[in-house]
């Protein structure tokens, strides 16, 4: 693809703090050069004239005119296999560059923003404030599915000391306000999920938690609503000035768009309550951020980079916390996060493990996070499992198929012209994410990518384009995979296999959520997806999905004896019950 690319282009400093890796056009190109335009429907953009240099040819361009600027498309999407993985792998090429907002795109560098020795200019988006006196905050949620009530046959283990009574629907909680009541009805929770059964009264009789339950099974209210009602029930005073506040809750998410879900649901279960709450999270405008945190909140959601900038410049103290929440606690305390955790934890004015709350919830719940995460919460906490401790829902109907690398792009297209609409499909590079947007919509399959390096404001159209079924197909990283609750998603593809179980059980369970069906497909490449053959075959058992035999022909020999019995134990394992049970198995 070396040819589709411009040697004469230059690198222009992209608007939003380095995240959009955005370039300037080339005002002229030689006739005899190549360039791809994505076509304006596949990656939506507010104002193509900030992205794009010289807009007054733009601008006279018609959709058709600019389609047919793609010379020789064809040629483009008849590429054989081959010529597009060497150029794939030819570092010097494609590797640094992604198709993104109207051109190719080359990027210089991942390590810094300072591209061009300029200085990179800050995001100017401003998200659009929700209003919570508007009801259709209510309409995108989604609705439990015929298999809801198949929850309740799922096990449940608690340990620890004197562990509350679960409750069996939410009118059975005492003393909850009238208000909160009616905003539990405009959600439509019709009862309690099992997660939700036994976090609720945890969280209101002030013990700790550390808590696991399959992916769409209810965790965000499960500790939201507690809270909340915790805070209705004794008030406190907001503190505040014009230098700084100090929330009463901080509940802290991995990704963006986590974040602004869970704000939506914390929105709507505060609504004319009168507990606020706000959102701050990277790729926004600082100083608006910062002058909406000064007015005060209740309850802070943040992502740990941008909460961590606040805290530094003082804008934020801890000193009122009474809740502190990790929501996908193995990701926020994995290498890359736990850093800005622990600043956030060992401030100063952050109150100790005994004058907190808090709480910890996560599909997935390594024994590692757990032994991390134990020096946060009060020795006495509860530890709560729900199902098997990192399993896939019964309700994802989970298929594979046998895929090199050189045939994906072809399988892809064959499964999505049938039925594309409310696919996902995961990629393990940004780059990808947007080629193979680009490449399905010219296949006339609506379809948009969202990953890191698009800027914010690209991110969110481009997930409300899917939300709403303006596109039909979200072509997606990892900033997809977690927590994200979007009512259309039928089907979940996984183009390129991530490189942990816990990441694949995440990424299918953005469907068949809260009793609705859904369908995983995963291209499965021997050889580069060997490692994940032995969780895979354990993860289809204990969601009782079929094993196609071509997987259990490439599994290993097994190095431990009791292998069998791993396949079917109770997953939620309380590390501190463990005493004897040493894994004496090698690393394969």
């Amino acid at each position: 693809m070396d040819s589709l690319i411009s040697k004469n282009e230059n690198i222009s400093n992209p608007r939003g703090r380095g995240r959009g890796f955005l370039l300037k056009m080339i005002n002229q190109r030689q006739s005899s050069e190549k360039s791809v335009i994505l076509p304006s429907s596949v990656l939506p953009i507010k104002n193509m004239k900030n992205n794009v240099e010289n807009t007054s040819n733009v601008e006279n361009m018609s959709n058709v005119e600019m389609t047919r600027n793609v010379e020789n498309m064809s040629n483009v999407e008849n590429m054989s296999n081959v010529e597009m993985t060497r150029n794939v792998e030819n570092k010097s090429s494609v590797e640094n560059t992604v198709v993104h907002n109207q051109s190719i795109i080359k990027k210089s560098s991942f390590q810094d923003y300072d591209y061009n020795n300029e200085k990179p200019v800050r995001s100017t988006y401003i998200p659009p404030e929700l209003n919570e006196n508007d009801e259709s905050i209510y309409d995108d949620g989604i609705t439990s599915g015929i298999n809801f009530e198949k929850f309740n046959d799922i096990e449940v283990k608690v340990n620890g000391k004197n562990i509350p009574e679960a409750i069996e629907s939410f009118e059975t909680l005492k003393n909850i306000p009238e208000k909160l009541m009616e905003n539990i009805k405009m959600c439509k929770f019709v009862k309690p999920t099992p997660i939700q059964k036994y976090s609720i009264p945890i969280i209101l009789s002030g013990k700790d938690l550390m808590a696991t339950a399959q992916t769409g099974s209810g965790k965000t209210v499960a500790y939201v609503l507690p809270i909340i009602l915790k805070l209705l029930m004794d008030p406190k005073k907001l503190v505040k000035d014009s230098n700084h506040s100090e929330p009463q809750v901080v509940i802290m998410a991995p990704t963006r768009e986590l974040a602004v879900q869970i704000k939506l649901v914390v929105l709507k279960l505060t609504r004319l309550t009168g507990i606020s709450s706000y959102v701050c999270y990277g790729g926004t405008l600082v100083s608006y951020q910062k002058n909406k945190i000064l007015e005060g909140c209740h309850i802070l959601v943040a992502t740990p980079g941008r909460i961590n900038e606040f805290v530094q410049h003082g804008f934020i103290t801890f000193s009122s916390v009474r809740f502190f929440v990790l929501d996908e606690v193995d990701r926020m305390l994995d290498v890359d996060s736990k850093p800005d955790i622990d600043k956030i934890l060992n401030h100063f004015s952050m109150p100790s493990v005994m004058h907190r709350q808090t709480i910890m919830l996560s599909a997935t719940l390594p024994d590692e996070t757990q032994h991390l995460a134990k020096f946060y919460l009060n020795k006495n906490y509860l530890f709560l499992a729900v199902g098997i401790i990192s399993s896939a829902s019964q309700d994802i109907k989970q298929t594979f198929y046998m895929v090199n690398r050189l045939n994906k792009r072809k399988m892809l297209f064959n499964i999505l012209e049938k039925d594309p609409v409310g696919t996902i499909v995961f990629v393990k590079y940004k780059w990808t994410a947007d080629f193979l947007a680009t490449y399905l919509s010219e296949k006339q399959i609506p379809s948009t990518s969202i990953h890191g390096d698009r800027l914010q404001d690209q991110r969110e159209i481009a997930l409300n384009d899917f939300r709403i079924n303006k596109m039909n197909v979200l072509v997606a990283t990892t900033v997809a995979s977690r927590g994200l609750d979007i009512k259309c998603v039928n089907h979940v593809i996984n183009y390129d296999m991530p490189q942990e179980i816990e990441e694949y059980v995440q990424r299918i369970g953005r469907t068949g959520r809260l009793g609705n069906r859904g369908i995983a497909t995963s291209f499965f490449d021997p050889d580069e997806d060997y490692l994940l053959v032995d969780p895979l075959i354990k993860t289809l058992v204990s969601a009782n999905q079929e094993i196609p035999h071509w997987l259990v022909k490439l599994r290993r020999e097994s190095l431990c004896n009791d292998d069998n019995d791993d396949l079917n134990k109770f997953g939620g394992s309380d590390i501190r019950m463990i005493t004897d049970s040493v894994d004496e198995c090698e690393d394969w």
